[in-house]
C-alpha cells in the first residue's frame, strides 16, 4: 500500500474518531506545543512550521475545542455587545462595522438586545461575563454602579458608545449629543419656528435622549425663547410611536409648527401619520430627526436630519478594544463629528391653521 493511500486512511479514521491537537501535530510533524502556539500566537512560530500546521489543520478540518483553547490562552476570543435594540439600521450599521473590525483581529462578537430595559441589560452583561468574554461594548453610560463593579471585577476592557469621553468617567466613543441637537434646533428657530415639539423614546435610563432634549432646551434659552415642556412626547421606540405622537401634538389647542425626533423611526411615523391626517409636511409642520439612515433620502418628503457617525463609532470602538486586548494603553477616540443634512421636510412655518 502506497504512502498516500495509508495517509488518506489515517485521515479518514481521525475524522471519525474525533480530532485532537495531537493529531494535527502528527500530520504536521511538529510537537503539540507548536500547534498550540501556532493557533493561539502564530507570530511566535517560524514560517515553515506554521505553514505545515495550517496545512494540516485545513486538511483535517480541525476546529480547536473552545473551552480548552480558552483555558490554555486565557482568552476566549469572544467579545460581547449589548445594544438597546438591533431591529433598526442605526445600531445595525455600527454593529456591522464593529464585527468586521473585530473579525479581522480574530475575535467573534456575541450580541444581545436589552429592549431599552436596564434590568435585562444587566442580565445579558452578567451572562456574557460568566461565559468568559474578553471585552465588552455597551451603548450609553447610564447603568447601576453595581453593573460597572461587576465588569471591573472581571478585569476586562470595555467601552461605551454614542457619548463623548468628556461626558463620563467611562471610556467612551461617540459624539456630542447636546451640541448636535442644539445645532438642529437653532436651524429650526432660524427658519422662524417658535413651538417645537420633541419626540423621544422613554427618557428614563436613556442618557443620549436626555442629552438631545437638553440641546433643544439650550437652543431655545440662548435664542431668547422658552421651551414648552408640554411638547415633550415619549413613546416606545419605532414608527408607531411617531404616528401616535404626531396625532397627539397636532390635536393640541396650540400645536407645534416643527418636530425634532430623537431617532428617525419616529420621524417616519410622523410623516406617515401627517399624510393620513391630511397635514402637509413641511407646508403645515416641519419634521427633522437624527441619524441619516438610508431611508431618510428616500422617503417623501426627504428628511432633514443630523448625520451621526455610526460606522465610525463601530470601527473606533473595535480598534480601542483590540488595542486594550493587546496590552496597549490606548485612549478612546476624540469626539466624532456630526453633520446637519437639510432636505425637504423642513421649511419656515406657515400661518396658523
Amino acid at each position: 500500500m502506497c504512502l498516500f493511500t495509508r495517509l488518506m486512511k489515517a485521515l479518514s479514521k481521525l475524522r471519525h474518531a474525533g480530532l485532537t491537537l495531537e493529531d494535527v501535530a502528527r500530520i504536521a510533524d511538529v510537537s503539540p506545543a507548536t500547534v498550540s502556539r501556532c493557533l493561539n500566537r502564530p507570530e511566535t512560530v517560524n514560517v515553515k512550521k506554521r505553514e505545515r500546521v495550517l496545512a494540516a489543520v485545513e486538511r483535517l478540518g480541525y476546529v480547536p475545542h473552545g473551552a480548552a483553547r480558552a483555558l490554555a490562552s486565557r482568552q476566549s476570543r469572544m467579545v460581547g455587545v449589548v445594544f438597546p435594540s438591533i431591529d433598526n439600521s442605526l445600531f445595525g450599521a455600527a454593529l456591522d462595522a464593529f464585527q468586521r473590525t473585530m473579525a479581522d483581529a480574530g475575535y467573534t462578537v456575541i450580541v444581545a438586545s436589552s429592549a431599552y430595559d436596564p434590568e435585562l441589560e444587566t442580565q445579558h452583561i452578567r451572562r456574557m461575563l460568566q461565559s468568559g468574554i474578553d471585552a465588552l461594548m455597551l451603548v450609553g453610560t447610564e447603568r447601576p454602579d453595581t453593573t460597572y463593579r461587576m465588569i471591573h471585577a472581571r478585569n476586562i476592557p470595555y467601552v461605551t458608545v454614542w457619548r463623548t469621553p468628556g461626558e463620563s468617567s467611562h471610556p467612551s466613543i461617540g459624539f456630542d449629543n447636546v451640541q448636535a441637537a442644539k445645532h438642529l434646533s437653532n436651524y429650526l428657530i432660524g427658519l422662524g419656528h417658535r413651538r417645537i415639539a420633541f419626540f423621544s423614546g422613554h427618557l428614563e435610563h436613556n442618557d443620549r435622549a436626555r442629552d438631545r432634549l437638553e440641546g433643544v432646551r439650550q437652543s431655545h434659552t440662548q435664542s431668547g425663547f422658552t421651551f414648552d415642556d408640554s411638547l415633550i412626547l415619549q413613546r416606545p421606540f419605532g414608527v408607531d410611536g411617531g404616528r401616535h405622537m404626531l396625532r397627539a401634538c397636532t390635536a393640541l389647542p396650540s400645536p407645534p409648527t416643527a418636530i425634532i425626533c430623537g431617532a428617525e423611526p419616529f420621524a417616519y411615523g410622523a410623516i406617515f401619520e401627517a399624510a393620513a391626517l391630511g397635514i402637509g409636511v413641511p407646508a403645515e409642520i416641519s419634521v427633522a430627526a437624527f441619524d441619516d439612515t438610508w431611508l431618510a433620502a428616500q422617503i417623501s418628503p426627504k428628511l432633514t436630519t443630523v448625520r451621526t457617525p455610526n460606522l465610525e463609532i463601530g470601527e473606533e470602538a473595535a480598534r480601542y478594544l483590540i488595542a486594550r486586548l493587546a496590552g496597549e494603553n490606548a485612549p478612546p477616540a476624540l469626539p466624532l463629528d456630526t453633520e446637519l443634512i437639510i432636505r425637504e421636510s423642513t421649511a419656515p412655518p406657515s400661518q396658523p391653521r
